[in-house]
């Protein structure tokens, strides 16, 4: 297909219908010299290469375990794959959910998955969105129908009578609760930014390995700097941890304008747009929840390394 972008959701149960579908799909972009990029967890890579039988010499696979650790990641990834092509039809398989991620990290794929709607809209890709319908939350299964325009299943493929506008969507997503025996901390943001970045070290002392603490102060005195500047001069920390992760999460009363903000690379001609980005590219997750009156930025640092 070309002439726009085309977001299916494909369906499967099985790993013999996933290399079946999904290597129809590769094989077919192939054979019409079309480039393909193909994100998927790395023990489907093997699959797919066995079930492609030479035919995926000239397809790129990468370990969406290590490009969508943070969702947030995928878009630009994606993006700058396709600008580095001609301007002819493209192929993109993605699947940034699989069965055993976090629930915040499936909220936030999903997030992610209706982003790409807006994201590559009138780009001329072709992309399919792999789903294990047999393992996978119920909830996640059914929010597929709802970020992408098409679905395809064991009946073929047709348009998705539940797509939801992003626009609308991505402000239903929510946050996930923070752990029940979570011990949580709290600060108010103010333009003593000094005081927030020592709230952040005396709750993260013993716990991040020192590295991963200064990428989270940074992180952190962006977005207590965004809150200060855009969320009404007023904005607040939470802290928790738990035995893998440390969160930090600011919430201020702001309106997030842009809801690709994070997801485009920086403009080297402009001096704005860079604040979301470095987050982004600082923290091991991201969950951005940007509703009509208020928007929260939780970041995520694991514990190891």
């Amino acid at each position: 297909m070309s002439g726009g972008l085309v977001h299916d959701a494909l369906l499967y149960r099985s790993l013999p219908e996933y290399v079946d579908r999904v290597g129809a799909f590769v094989a077919g972009g192939v054979d019409s010299g079309e480039p393909v990029l193909v994100a998927v967890p790395g023990p489907r890579i093997a699959a797919l290469r066995a079930g492609l039988d030479g035919a995926a010499a000239g397809v790129r696979f990468v370990d969406m375990r290590r490009v969508g650790a943070n969702p947030a990641r995928i878009i630009p990834f994606v993006r700058a794959w396709v600008d580095g092509n001609d301007a002819g039809p493209a192929r993109f398989v993605g699947e940034p959910i699989w069965p055993g991620r976090r629930r915040c990290e499936a909220l936030e794929a999903t997030r992610h998955e209706s982003l790409i709607n807006l994201a590559f809209a009138g780009a001329d890709v072709h992309i399919v969105c792999p789903y294990d319908a047999g393992r996978l939350d119920a909830r996640v299964v059914a929010d597929a129908y709802r970020t992408h325009p098409t679905v395809v299943d064991e009946d073929g493929r047709r348009p998705s009578d539940r797509y939801t506008d992003p626009s609308v969507l991505c402000p239903s997503v929510g946050l996930p609760p923070p752990p029940a025996r979570a011990d949580i901390s709290s600060l108010d943001v103010t333009s003593d930014l000094a005081r927030v970045r020592r709230f952040v070290c005396e709750r993260a002392a013993g716990i991040l390995p020192r590295a991963r603490l200064d990428a989270m102060l940074l992180a952190v005195n962006e977005a207590a700097t965004n809150a200060l500047i855009h969320g009404g001069k007023h904005g607040v920390v939470r802290i928790w941890a738990d035995d893998e992760h440390f969160v930090c999460e600011v919430a201020d009363d702001g309106r997030l304008g842009d809801p690709l903000a994070g997801r485009r690379a920086p403009d080297a001609r402009s001096s704005g747009g860079r604040g979301m980005w470095m987050i982004n590219q600082l923290c091991d997750l991201v969950e951005l929840h940007a509703a009509p009156a208020q928007t929260t930025l939780r970041m995520h640092m694991t514990l190891a390394g």
